[in-house]
């Protein structure tokens, strides 16, 4: 998939999710199907924050980077390889145990995450465009996938919020259950 193809489907998938919003209220974004499990607003969080403060940054910073810059030898993993070629993140639940780096915080309010999801949104379409830009050699490690340039962290946003609607799907079914 070239990024203007991934642009498209990742404001079509943020889209939904923002119509989703409507359908919650804050009680049910904030509500834990148990005490080790997010809730549909902290899932919102993560979306964003990984996006904006990983993702992204990552991204710019293999445009920034020069070629004499770069000393990594650094490869991407099997398992990433695996996921550019399918296209996807395999359709299996990931769970990370709490911990105060990684579980993100409840949401303030639905405002918080629009602008949040807008923002998003937003740089998104501001960076597909500099892509072209990148050296190839330009890479940013990934904790599970390896090496990545800057096109692959792009395309890897679209992936992650695809994903993320199994969970999505997973915690409406329990807030039926629990209404």
């Amino acid at each position: 998939m070239n990024t203007n193809e991934a642009l498209q489907r990742f404001e079509e998938i943020a889209n939904h999710y923002l119509h989703e919003l409507d359908n919650f209220s804050m009680d049910q974004l904030k509500r834990q199907p148990s005490e080790n499990e997010w809730s549909l607003g902290q899932m919102y969080q993560h979306l964003i924050n990984s996006a904006l403060y990983m993702q992204l940054r990552n991204i710019e910073h293999c445009i920034r980077a020069s070629d004499d810059s770069i000393a990594s030898t650094a490869e991407i993993t099997k398992e990433g390889a695996a996921i550019f070629e399918q296209g996807s993140f395999p359709p299996i639940r990931i769970q990370v145990p709490p911990s105060p780096q990684y579980t993100p915080e409840q949401p303030e309010s639905k405002e918080q995450l629009i602008q949040g999801l807008n923002t998003v949104i937003h740089r998104m379409k501001q960076i597909e465009p500099t892509l072209e830009k990148a050296t190839l050699q330009a890479t940013v490690s990934h904790p599970r996938f390896g090496a990545l340039r800057a096109k692959e962290w792009f395309l890897l946003i679209e992936m992650h919020y695809r994903h993320h609607l199994l969970q999505m799907d997973r915690l409406k079914k329990v807030l039926e259950i629990n209404v």
